[in-house]
């Protein structure tokens, strides 16, 4: 299994709401196992950067490529890049 986290930083705070509505349509890309997408909680006492966090699960790596060559995605990177500062991806396998 790979877990796939990526994390943005919003040009407006007044945007957020509407970058995790974007955002969720990801969740309906084939292949993914687990999604989900949320305000970060900015509980961390060094570092509250971070305004929304964006979290899958894929089988493996063909799954989450199969996932960022889909169209949704496309149409989706073209909605937020706008509205976004910042983004932070990271893709690693699970170990159990």
């Amino acid at each position: 299994m790979i877990r796939h986290i990526v994390f943005f930083t919003a040009k407006d705070p007044a945007t957020i709401d509407t970058m995790i509505g974007e955002l969720e349509a990801l969740g309906t890309i084939p292949g993914v196992s687990r999604f989900e997408t949320t305000r970060n909680s900015k509980i961390d006492q060094i570092s509250n950067e971070v305004d929304v966090v964006v979290y899958a699960e894929f089988a493996d790596e063909a799954a989450l490529k199969a996932y960022k060559a889909h169209p949704t995605y496309a149409e989706t990177t073209r909605r937020v890049r706008p509205m976004r500062e910042l983004r932070l991806s990271a893709d690693f396998p699970a170990h159990k």
